[in-house]
């Protein structure tokens, strides 16, 4: 039945939600459904022919995912129009089951949706962006393929006692006018510890930009909230070698941390695969953006003719408003494999979110293949690390553009390098083999502390910075 929908629709739920006890999803799973595997998941597919606004000239078109295997919960999916919220209704027939058993029941509901629109040519609605699982959502800009993920909200992350997973279990999807630029979708999150609402415009091309409106709700007072979660894959790379044995240069979704801090200062911080959970953070005021990135763009970067990771979108976080104090956190944690998650990174306020009241944070993310950075400074290219003997390691770190492309040699750079702990020896700074390129190369002698925090910058004679600074923790 359709009902009225304004602005403050999805909001009003989720303040209502938060004043009431958390109350589990409903609907139940048949087994035939929930006990299959992923391959038989990729089997059920959507019928393409049945879009929504398929047909109609509107310039994207929306298709839905079926409830199985992890993808249980329900999700209750709305057409917005003429301020009318209509709600897409289930039908077995919407999907092909392939090797899957086609259900008997005819009120299923859907696990999430997708959006198509025409990016990479004017005549095919690629996929864009989709909404499955919790509160995961992932898009692609043109030219890319699927690789790291968005979250609504991360919720006690790295917690012994497990983390707890908000998941959205409504949206409503603006219907858009032929011409449109973008389309809007809002999203009602809800968890044992906070309900939410969130606006998403999105505007697919070159740079898929969403911008982003949350309304957050806590029951209980947030110590632990990530805002503006990103989730990635980090296996090895030339930094991180150790124990592989593997016929490609590099394999991971995104392989730094970039910042760009309140004081306006500039960071890359090189992703690890660790052999313990690692949580680094960024202490701030005022964040101008952060963003898991894959800077490596070229196939010969990783040598991988099927999973592309040239092609992977990084993704970054420009605040909108001031977000006051806190800090960028990073969680790192150890893979044996590249089909799984393990690097975490999103802002946390310096204070907890107090319950029985709204925190409003709005943001535009950035799925892209460069972050808005500034060019006149150079950024990090590639970090190598490897043995220089005695237990000592060599870490070298190539860098390019900025004031680097017209620096001559006679005016070279000098390597600024510390350590917390240890000793750095040898620091040198040198021109690479192409123009426009320079190296910082260092020996790192470690102590028994079993994390040493690494910095290291090009500076101009004058002692101003040439380049992005280099962030690295090493540990054993």
């Amino acid at each position: 039945m359709a009902q009225p929908f304004t602005p403050d629709t999805v909001p009003r739920l989720a303040r209502a939600l938060a004043a009431q006890p958390f109350r589990p999803a409903a609907g139940t799973l048949p087994d035939s459904l929930r006990r299959i595997g992923y391959d038989q998941y990729r089997d059920i597919r959507f019928d393409p022919k049945q879009a929504l606004w398929r047909g109609q000239g509107r310039p994207f078109q929306a298709e839905f995912f079926h409830r199985a295997f992890l993808f249980g919960q329900r999700v209750d999916i709305h057409q917005v129009a003429d301020g009318l919220a209509i709600p897409v209704v289930y039908q077995p027939g919407m999907f092909t089951f392939g090797s899957a058993p086609a259900p008997t029941e005819t009120d299923l509901g859907f696990a999430g949706f997708r959006l198509h629109a025409p990016i990479n040519t004017p005549d095919y609605f690629d996929e864009v962006c989709a909404f499955l699982g919790a509160s995961y959502f992932r898009a692609v800009a043109k030219g890319q393929l699927y690789g790291l993920s968005a979250r609504g909200l991360a919720l006690r992350t790295g917690d012994p006692a497990g983390e707890e997973f908000p998941f959205f279990k409504a949206f409503w999807i603006e219907r858009p006018e032929p011409g449109a630029a973008q389309i809007v979708v809002h999203a009602l999150m809800d968890s044992p510890s906070a309900a939410a609402s969130f606006r998403f415009a999105i505007r697919p091309g070159g740079e898929t930009v969403f911008d982003v409106s949350m309304r957050l709700y806590p029951r209980v007072a947030l110590s632990r909230a990530g805002i503006a979660p990103l989730t990635s894959m980090f296996q090895f790379d030339s930094s991180d070698r150790v124990g592989v044995d593997d016929y490609r240069a590099a394999v991971h979704d995104s392989d730094g941390l970039a910042l760009l801090n309140g004081a306006g200062e500039q960071l890359w911080r090189p992703l690890r695969n660790p052999a313990t959970v690692q949580e680094s953070v960024f202490e701030d005021r005022g964040p101008r953006g952060f963003g898991l990135m894959q800077r490596k763009r070229d196939f010969a970067d990783y040598g991988d003719s099927e999973a592309r990771y040239d092609r992977r979108p990084g993704a970054w976080v420009e605040p909108l408003g001031d977000w006051g104090e806190g800090g960028v956190h990073l969680f790192e944690m150890p893979t044996a494999d590249e089909y799984h998650d393990n690097i975490v990174a999103f802002w946390r306020p310096r204070g907890p979110l107090a319950a029985g009241r709204e925190h409003r944070f709005d943001y535009r993310l950035h799925w892209c293949d460069r972050h808005p950075w500034n060019p006149a400074l150079a950024r990090v290219e590639r970090t190598r690390i490897g043995a220089a003997g005695a237990g000592t390691r060599r870490i070298v770190i190539d860098l390019a553009g900025g004031a680097l492309a017209d620096l001559a040699v006679a005016a070279a750079p000098r390597a600024e390098v510390g350590s917390s702990h240890g000793r750095v020896a040898n620091v040198v700074a040198h021109a690479g083999t192409t123009a426009g390129r320079w190296r910082i190369a260092f020996e790192l002698d470690p102590p028994d502390a079993a994390v040493v925090e690494l910095r290291a910058r090009l500076l101009a004679e004058n002692g101003s910075s040439l380049s992005e600074t280099w962030l690295y923790r090493w540990t054993p």
